[in-house]
């Protein structure tokens, strides 16, 4: 999670390059240091297990799990997995529900770091501390397909919540998948294999399909699989044995003595549902159903809680403007619902075609884009109005994506308005219909497909400002 400090010390919560910066006598686990639990970790966990319908516990306690490893400096990690903060609760992905077993509140380990010549290993403390958040889900996927959906699920909803980042990438966000086959309508589970840390969406979709084969195989020659962790070795594509877990560890957990019980109440459950916005499903199924945008451009269009603002925000201003025209007739809601499907085809196509592809290039996020909602709204309407064509809206969308500049503005000083006076374009078309006589001729003939030919002579013999739809009436006319 993102807090500002660590789980159980004040040292800032950050992924720094320079080792063992960010550590105090808490999180190096010096003698007589004592953890102090981080309240915004713990209220941030509430507010998942809130989100996701878990059952909140009216108590819970931390404790000690006991086992070494070079870079745990106490010998155990202070956890809440065996009494969680969160019970139960469920994601839904597409028209499944995957169920929720619990949410528990832990600290990270720090990181070993292993010398090239394999003589020496280093450690590295920094994220000694680091406020861990794990969910574990019931055994409802069934293929790596739907582990990769419900983790992308997953990581929108952490960032709608702004507890995390969870860039997989970065290391902000962890997987680990059990697998384990059965005969068709037998009850009992098979044999678990554990394929650890997984950091992408891909991996995991590829390690849970390779163990699929590799198991299926297995119990098909009548082999045992054994119960084991294993790794992902991307560049063999394929997991690989690390240990066998044959027997459970036991690690001996005991209630941490030094941190009393965490006691939640009903006043903060109230507190922390306030602070739940739309969830990404809910806001996907808006731009839906309400606004009229293609389930493709719904999922980008909501990927981003940013983005999704700047089109809600983008359609506020374009209400707006219909509402302003004066010889529009019905109430705003009637007027919207007349002019909405027009308006958000040019919206969509605009902003997740030609708008991000811009960003694309540059690699900014909406965050950073220098064009407003309201010029954006403004540019559409040029188009809603027929003022400008795709050719004079490149042009304009660059100098605004550069500037951000206003687009009526650019529209003037480039002179990229639209031609429409029909006189203008039938004198363009004579002219282009003389210089390609032998084409008029063929197209005359019935080769048809030549008219697109035309009209883009037309488009050039205007500077590109010529309405196209009216070009090619003219043309028609003209050629018969």
């Amino acid at each position: 999670m993102k807090t500002k400090s660590k789980m159980f010390c004040s040292c800032a919560n950050e992924d720094l390059t320079e080792p063992n910066k960010n550590i105090c006598p808490i999180c190096s686990a010096q003698p007589g240091a004592l953890p102090v639990a981080n309240r915004q970790a713990i209220e941030w966990t509430w507010l998942l297990g809130i989100a996701l319908n878990s059952e909140i516990a009216p108590r819970f306690n931390f404790e000690r799990k006991n086992y070494f490893y070079p870079d745990l400096p106490k010998g155990y990690q202070i956890t809440s997995s065996t009494n969680p903060p969160c019970i139960g609760g469920e994601i839904k992905i597409g028209e499944r529900k995957i169920r929720v077993n619990h949410i528990h509140l832990e600290e990270d380990t720090g990181k070993s770091i292993h010398d090239k010549t394999g003589k020496a290993t280093l450690i590295d403390l920094n994220r000694a501390g680091a406020p861990l958040v794990e969910l574990v889900t019931e055994p409802d996927i069934t293929s790596g397909f739907e582990a990769k959906t419900f983790c992308q699920e997953l990581q929108l909803i952490l960032r709608y919540l702004k507890i995390a980042d969870a860039d997989m990438e970065k290391g902000q966000m962890r997987c680990e998948v059990n697998i384990s086959l059965r005969p068709e309508g037998q009850k009992e589970f098979g044999t678990k294999v554990e394929v650890k840390n997984l950091n992408s969406f891909k991996t995991v979709e590829r390690a849970i399909d390779y163990e699929i084969i590799r198991q299926t195989k297995l119990l098909e020659q009548g082999e045992k699989v054994i119960q084991e962790n294993r790794g992902w070795r991307d560049d063999l594509g394929e997991t690989v044995a690390q240990r066998s877990k044959e027997e459970a560890h036991d690690y001996r957990y005991f209630p941490e003595p030094d941190l009393p019980p965490i006691v939640f109440d009903q006043d903060e459950y109230e507190k922390l549902q306030a602070k739940i916005p739309e969830l990404p499903m809910a806001n996907r199924e808006r731009f839906y159903s309400e606004y009229g945008f293609s389930l493709d451009d719904a999922r980008l269009l909501t990927a981003d809680q940013n983005t999704a603002d700047y089109a809600e925000n983008t359609i506020s201003e374009l209400r707006a403007w219909l509402n302003s025209l004066p010889d529009l007739d019905g109430t705003e809601d009637e007027i919207w619902d007349n002019n909405k499907k027009k308006l958000i085809k040019l919206l969509s196509g605009w902003l997740t075609s030609e708008l991000f592809k811009l960003m694309n290039e540059k690699q900014i996020t909406v965050k950073e884009l220098k064009i407003t909602p309201e010029n954006f709204a403004e540019f559409i309407t040029l188009f809603y109005q027929s003022k400008i064509n795709s050719s004079a809206g490149q042009i304009i969308l660059k100098e605004m994506f550069a500037t951000g500049g206003d687009p009526s503005d650019i529209l003037a000083e480039k002179n990229l308005a639209q031609v429409e006076d029909e006189s203008v374009i039938e004198a363009a078309a004579d002219k282009v219909i003389a210089e390609f006589p032998g084409e008029a001729e063929k197209y005359r003939g019935g080769k048809e497909s030549l008219l697109q030919f035309f009209v883009g002579k037309v488009m050039a013999e205007t500077q590109g400002k010529a309405n196209p739809q009216t070009a090619q009436k003219v043309l028609k006319k003209k050629l018969k």
